[in-house]
């Protein structure tokens, strides 16, 4: 259960089972900095800050705009209601996939700052522990069949917990030192009803994306791969989903 505290414009949305700290001083970099709690960082569209709390590892990140769009408004979203912000969205997906045993990050917090009828808004979500991004490991190695069926069978069970993953791609699967499958960045993500041409979509997403990856990077990267991966969703083809 997550709970909500409201502090003038700002609402905070967290699981206070997995915070021993405040939950304004989680969202706070200054406050893990002074605390020698940071770990690391990462840079996409902005930076998604790394921190240990306890035995637990916590990764915060601000939500940006992609596309043109994001280029005239950088950070800012129509607000349309607290469980239709960015932030809260993405963290009641993950519960539900965690619910349904999907290996997702655990949800943590939401912070939304409303400015009329926009918002801004923040997310910590566990840090996936010795992990990497796919993309990354399929430049340094060949992957084995067992892997490609996990991780198609990780996508069957997110969408039989009726989640849609509309940015599927090869930098959104995690590989741990254990081996172990994690779907993660579910931003704009959303819970589907009946039609599911939308599971089609999503793998066809991820196909392009390892096709875009081998053009670019050199991925090792066979179509083979692509039908251990789909052995493991549960077809043998794209038009059986």
């Amino acid at each position: 259960m997550f709970n909500l505290v409201q502090h003038n414009n700002v609402t905070y949305y967290f699981d206070p089972k997995k915070l021993s700290v405040k939950v304004e001083d989680a969202f706070n970099i200054e406050f893990w900095r002074r605390s020698n709690l940071i770990m690391g960082s990462a840079t996409g569209r902005g930076t998604t800050w790394f921190v240990k709390e306890q035995s637990n590892e916590f990764a915060i990140r601000h939500y940006y705009r992609g596309g043109l769009l994001g280029k005239v408004v950088r950070d800012s979203y129509l607000y349309l209601g607290m469980k239709k912000t960015r932030s809260v969205a993405e963290l009641n997906a993950l519960e539900q996939l965690k619910k349904s045993n999907v290996n997702v990050p655990s949800p943590i917090a939401a912070k939304v700052t409303r400015h009329g009828l926009f918002y801004k808004t923040d997310i910590i979500t566990q840090k996936i522990h010795q992990s990497s991004a796919l993309v990354d490991r399929l430049q340094r190695e060949v992957m084995s069949a067992d892997i490609y069926q996990r991780i198609g069978q990780e996508i069957k069970k997110m969408h039989q917990a009726g989640v849609n993953h509309t940015d599927l791609n090869c930098h959104n699967i995690l590989i741990d030192s254990k081996q172990t499958v994690w779907l993660i960045d579910f931003d704009n993500c959303r819970i589907e009803l009946g039609n599911s041409s939308w599971k089609q979509s999503n793998l066809k997403r991820l196909l392009r994306s390892f096709k875009k990856e081998q053009s670019r990077k050199g991925i090792k990267f066979e179509l083979s791969d692509w039908q251990h991966l789909l052995t493991g969703y549960g077809v043998s083809s794209l038009s059986d989903v």
